[in-house]
């Protein structure tokens, strides 16, 4: 099946769009310091968020901004009387950093709850139900020797994730029970979006994302195969400081009163239905 070029360079340009967005959120020099609470961003009524640039958290269409994590960070903002500075950090380790010195209050992405991860951020309460899966070339003939069938296939492959992905300690566990090695190598120029498009492409044979943002993709790219789970299903939440206990309980507080909204439930199956898009 050939490959729409034009497909590739929608996806691949993505990080370049992502760059120019964030220096149009960021007007003012960055701050650094230490973790904000509460009280400091109330004072200042904004909130700084760092999420991803893809088809369902964070993107431009035409002239207007959406994405589901945009939407509730937005609507977060808004019930507080405060403003939301949302930028778009594609690597993973970077909002950690990000989060780490000041520059951003939250992590306004879907995070998967990991041992590790507990240990260096506050998780919200879950948003959304997600999991990781493998995204990789449909066969070419019944014999296809990169085909994988079954996780026992990842034997010896090199799967392709999102620098410091909180994936990679399920790789790294799934290699322990199919008793072998399963090679990962990081990327930290690219999103989840642009590593599925390079499979497509053929550049790499092996990627690990979120299924929600395989499943919008896969429209684009139909040689693609996305059926073989990495995780199981899974809660997924957004995170904060450890400095920032009050802001934590402030956003539980909210998200369990929003996402059993009406409001919620549209922002939801806008971006997590594909065919209503």
């Amino acid at each position: 099946m050939k490959i729409s070029k034009a497909n590739i360079l929608k996806y691949v340009a993505m990080g370049i769009i992502a760059a120019c967005i964030t220096t149009f959120f960021l007007k003012k020099e960055k701050k650094h310091g230490h973790p904000r609470d509460y009280a400091e961003i109330a004072a200042e009524k904004t909130i700084r968020a760092a999420t991803e640039y893809n088809s369902i958290s964070f993107y431009v269409d035409g002239d207007t901004l959406s994405g589901f994590h945009y939407e509730l960070i937005e609507a977060f903002a808004r019930d507080h009387g405060w403003k939301a500075a949302i930028t778009p950090e594609m690597s993973f380790d970077k909002r950690l950093e990000g989060l780490a010195d000041g520059e951003f209050d939250v992590i306004a992405y879907g995070i998967l709850a990991t041992s590790e991860l507990k240990d260096s951020l506050l998780l919200t309460t879950p948003i959304v139900l997600n999991k990781q899966i493998l995204v990789q070339r449909k066969a070419t003939s019944p014999t296809d020797s990169i085909f994988v069938k079954n996780q026992l296939d990842l034997a010896g492959k090199t799967l392709h994730v999102v620098k410091g992905s909180p994936s990679i300690l399920r790789i790294h566990n799934l290699g322990n029970e199919i008793g072998d090695t399963i090679y990962i190598k990081e990327i930290d120029k690219y999103g989840s979006e642009q590593l599925i498009a390079l499979v497509a492409h053929g550049d790499i044979d092996y990627a690990v994302c979120d299924e929600s943002i395989a499943r919008i993709v896969s429209d684009s790219f139909p040689q693609i195969d996305i059926n073989t789970d990495i995780s199981f299903t899974q809660f997924y939440s957004w995170g904060v400081s450890k400095q920032s206990p009050v802001l934590l309980d402030s956003l539980n507080s909210w998200l369990q009163s929003f996402c059993n909204s009406k409001e919620f439930q549209s922002i939801y199956h806008k971006y997590y239905q594909p065919s209503n898009r």
